[in-house]
């Protein structure tokens, strides 16, 4: 792999890497021992070799930007001296030209690491730079993108990072299939955001010809989001699966009004186990934190491998509404389609137990005779990571479509359609990410500013009234109207500490014919847990119709607080922030604190644009709470 020839930003110095480049821990680099932290730093060329006659590179010694010293006569005294002489460093040579080798790793500094290296950089001029460019005795030379990453250690054991985010096997040279310009138009997109949006971040990955072949991105919004709903995250290949002009992938979690958000989004070139796991570690390198709890794609082997690669402790679950749209697909060609899907839907949706599951689906395969159909064979194989009867341990908060009718769509579905071109969809991603967030801030100020109408004298509704947003308080508050279509609330079983009841309702399926079904709920008073087999609190994330019956019928009056997820909270992000609060000074830690604080301050600015008195009152109060910051450093500078 050769060296990219791409230029830098030209707004930055040339001290500066862009992501997804060299030896990084955070932000800006690669693995290391699948772990990375949020703390990129700057790089300069200590060192370089050229062939004498092809005048191409063939050696390289990068070091962190706080190396060595600064001779006296350099010193300006009027700049805080920035170097540390810090060992971090790596030297690496070209093989067959095309591959680089690392010979030497150190990846230890002797100094923090953090958001306030890049300050000085924004001070330079366009002049001083184009003297920076054009001067080839400069102690910083331009720094050229490395993008070839590792094929070995060298022979002295020295490296000890992951290399398996850029590793892809030497005869994979497919790129992205793109109109003439579009990677030009990627490329101008991605420096341009890096510019305008804080806390950007973006990894390329090329092929051997230095052609673009997988991207990943994340504007700063999409990475704040991570941290509060990247517990549950559907990976949507819609568009690449179905051959989009635009082959885009994207990470879709659920905020606290139940909206689906945006945890990040990529371009891949194909469908394999590469790319996937490619995406997947992108991904986490971007989000700095622990894998998700449960990710949901669609149903594919290849898919499957990547994701227990990648992510070996989350659960992986099949999306329920895109096998259902295959339906039709699949099934259409059958005499009797109308009464094998009928029967298909309600072993699906109508089983609680595994037995009533595959009771109803060894009818439907035996009585229309289809046991020779590939796909309800395969399909069935697979059950247990779609079919909602097995999947009941499985936390989804929502974005389980385990009803008729629920489905998840695509982030960007009104969007971008089969025939959009790049250029046209990177217009458009902006509008869609906009839309939402305007959403997101209208029902923020609606469930701050309104108290939603009671429906009840339930003491349950009243309680999360004050508690949920507006949108998750109406779905629950759905379960607590329909705590009138249940009775017979009948104690059946006790064992030990659990006490087993069985609550009737009135249900209603498909063409409005109503059925009564029993519920089996168990509950333990002194441990206040209740679990219904419908397995409502799993699958939405609040409590369904038949624990709160269990609960009445028992006496209690308020919800366990475990029940009471805090996602759903109308103030949960400063919530989220404040319970993360740190002591230590270690500089892991002073990392999470940028972070937070960060995450913290975007909350202001967002809801600080509003209007006129908002951005007044939101700006005044930034500039106080600098000014009480800039306080203390004046009484532990009078302490000293």
């Amino acid at each position: 792999m050769s060296v990219e020839e791409m230029s830098l930003h030209t707004e930055r110095t040339t001290e500066e890497v862009s992501c997804a480049t060299l030896l990084t821990n955070g932000q800006n680099g690669i693995l290391e021992d699948n772990t990375c932290e949020e703390a990129g730093f700057n790089v300069r060329v200590k060192n370089s070799w050229f062939k004498r006659n092809s005048r191409e590179k063939y050696g390289a010694v990068l070091c962190c930007s706080s190396q060595g010293f600064k001779r006296v006569k350099d010193v300006n005294h009027l700049r805080k001296e920035t170097r540390t002489g810090c060992p971090a460093m790596m030297r690496m040579r070209l093989v067959d030209s095309k591959r680089w080798r690392v010979l030497e790793v150190t990846l230890e500094h002797n100094h923090l690491l953090g958001a306030k290296i890049h300050k000085s950089n924004k001070k330079v001029g366009s002049g001083t730079k184009r003297k920076f460019l054009s001067n080839p005795d400069t102690e910083i030379q331009p720094i050229k993108l490395y993008r070839a990453l590792v094929i070995d250690a060298g022979s002295d054991g020295n490296s000890n990072f992951n290399q398996k985010l850029a590793k892809t096997p030497s005869d994979q040279t497919n790129k992205l299939n793109l109109r003439k310009g579009d990677t030009q138009a990627m490329y101008n997109y991605l420096c341009r955001v890096q510019l305008t949006n804080p806390n950007f971040f973006y990894l390329v990955d090329l092929n051997d010809e230095g052609g673009m072949r997988n991207v990943f991105w994340a504007d700063a919004r999409s990475r704040a989001a991570n941290v509060y709903f990247g517990d549950v995250i559907f990976f949507d290949t819609t568009c690449l699966s179905n051959k989009y002009e635009v082959p885009l992938v994207s990470f879709v979690g659920m905020n606290h009004h139940g909206q689906s958000i945006l945890l990040g989004c990529g371009l891949l070139a194909s469908e394999t186990i590469q790319s996937y796991t490619w995406l997947l570690k992108a991904w986490l390198i971007c989000t700095s934190g622990p894998s998700p709890q449960t990710i949901i794609t669609d149903r594919c082997k290849v898919l499957q491998s990547a994701v227990a690669d990648v992510f070996p402790m989350s659960q992986h679950r099949f999306c329920l509404s895109h096998i259902m749209r295959k339906v039709p697909e699949k099934l259409g060609g059958l005499r009797s389609y109308d009464a094998v899907r009928k029967a298909f839907l309600k072993g699906v949706y109508e089983a609680l137990k595994p037995y009533d599951f595959e009771s109803a689906w060894g009818f439907m395969i035996q009585h229309f005779g289809v046991s020779d159909n590939e796909w309800l064979r395969s399909l069935y194989e697979d059950r247990a990571q779609w079919a909602p009867v097995y999947l009941k341990d499985t936390f989804f908060v929502g974005m389980a479509a385990a009803q008729v009718g629920e489905t998840l769509n695509a982030f960007f579905d009104k969007y971008l359609h089969k025939q959009t071109p790049l250029k046209e969809f990177l217009d458009k991603y902006e509008l869609a990410l906009q839309k939402k967030h305007k959403e997101e801030v209208i029902a923020d100020t609606e469930s701050r500013n309104s108290s939603p109408e009671l429906k009840t004298r339930c003491s349950f509704e009243l309680q999360l009234s004050k508690v949920y947003t507006r949108a998750i308080f109406k779905r629950f508050q759905l379960e607590v109207e329909e705590m009138y279509s249940c009775f017979s609330t009948t104690q059946i079983h006790v064992e030990g500490p659990i006490t087993i009841f069985s609550v009737k309702e009135r249900v209603l399926h498909e063409g409005n014919r109503r059925e009564i079904k029993d519920f089996e709920v168990l509950y333990n008073r002194g441990a206040s847990e209740v679990r219904c087999i419908c397995s409502c609190f799993n699958f939405y994330g609040y409590l369904c119709r038949h624990a709160l019956c269990v609960l009445n019928f028992n006496g209690v009056e308020e919800i366990p607080s475990k029940y009471i997820l805090l996602r759903w909270k109308k103030d949960y992000k400063r919530f989220y922030l404040h319970d993360r609060g740190a002591e230590s000074s270690d500089s892991s830690e002073r990392v999470q604190w940028f972070n937070q604080l960060y995450r913290s301050a975007l909350q202001v600015v967002e809801e600080g644009v509003i209007s006129l008195d908002h951005y007044k009152i939101a700006l005044r109060a930034l500039e106080e709470s600098l000014d009480r910051v800039h306080s203390i450093e004046g009484k532990v500078s009078s302490h000293h």
